[in-house]
């Protein structure tokens, strides 16, 4: 019996050796260790083995039996890596592409104003910068004039990772790390995720989009800014499209300003879309604060600069007369489809 099962463990190699595809993968397993197969007729003779020679032959069996057994798993895996290789052969990506978020053909309203935003500001002369999602504390705060004890930090309260790093409530880091190995003339924009401990509402989540944008020059002024975001206002919203600024504060631009665009909706006159009120605040931004210039490595005596940031979940929303930020991100496909 030994004899039997020593050829059947050589005959399973033999068959593997040549086996090309999954289902003669499985007709070799029902072969030998299906309920019909080889190993069990061989076991179904033992009952006229003695005492002493069963458990022999028995353990023999399932030495067999475990053989074949991980040589059938071996060579699935083999086959299977084969047929992915095969398909990678055929297929490729462009990795140099921009990401668009799709859905059935169908982009995702943030891809949609993002790239139009994007366009803009390059159109402008302005490149696109990145920074890590995970960042330090001095890059998301302290170097933009926050320090730890500033009451700002209480309106941009985060997840933190340690006492030193956190995610980013703003893509404003950018910024900071631009200026440390850039020499001006710097005009970029920073797109991207940001993160705060909001709760979810209609106009809160814990995750969102900001665009901030930096120049630094000699010589530029608040005339620089209003220029920039009026035209940019007006390439978004269109040529009728008026301004206002009203002064703020925000502890890295001095002088500070909140800018409102006239209703794209109602002209100005008053509608639910801008509260009777014929404005929307869509942005806040204001002359670079010496100190965070400073901070970045520049000479504030030398240069001046301006910054501006935008939530790209906010203007999308007036874009497509949204009244709930959630909208965008529970993957609705009848919502999505529809852009």
């Amino acid at each position: 019996m030994k004899e039997q099962l020593n050829a059947m463990r050589s005959n399973a190699t033999a068959e593997l050796a040549t086996v090309t595809s999954l289902s003669e993968l499985d007709a070799v397993r029902i072969k030998y260790l299906g309920k019909k197969g080889e190993l069990t007729a061989v076991l179904k003779q033992m009952g006229g083995l003695s005492a002493e020679e069963r458990p022999i032959i028995g353990q023999a069996a399932n030495d067999v039996r475990q053989y074949i057994t991980d040589e059938i798993e071996a060579k699935t895996a083999s086959l299977k890596m084969e047929g992915l290789n095969a398909r990678l052969a055929t297929e490729s990506i462009d990795v140099s592409m921009p990401g668009k978020r799709k859905v059935l053909g169908h982009r995702h309203p943030l891809s949609i104003v993002l790239d139009e935003v994007k366009d803009i500001f390059m159109g402008m002369g302005f490149s696109i910068a990145q920074g890590p999602e995970v960042e330090w504390d001095y890059y998301n705060f302290e170097a933009l004039n926050i320090p730890a004890d500033h009451p700002a930090r209480d309106t941009q309260d985060t997840f933190y990772i340690t006492d030193k790093m956190l995610l980013r409530t703003q893509t404003s880091p950018c910024q900071i790390r631009v200026m440390e190995t850039t020499k001006p003339p710097l005009r970029i924009i920073a797109p991207g995720r940001v993160f705060r401990s909001d709760a979810v509402d209609a106009t809160h989540s814990p995750l969102f989009h900001q665009i901030e944008g930096l120049v630094v020059d000699e010589g530029i002024t608040m005339a620089e800014l209003k220029g920039t975001l009026e035209a940019f206002a007006k390439r978004l919203y269109g040529p009728e499209t008026k301004t206002r600024f009203r002064p703020h504060h925000f502890p890295f631009t001095e002088p500070s300003c909140e800018v409102d665009i006239s209703c794209f909706k109602c002209g100005g006159k008053g509608c639910p879309m801008c509260k009777n009120e014929g404005w929307i605040e869509i942005l806040g931004g204001g002359m670079v604060h010496p100190q965070v210039l400073q901070n970045g490595g520049i000479d504030p005596v030398k240069y001046s600069g301006f910054a501006f940031g935008i939530g790209l979940e906010r203007i999308v929303m007036f874009r497509f007369g949204l009244d709930d930020m959630r909208l965008l991100y529970e993957n609705d496909i009848r919502f999505l489809e529809q852009f």
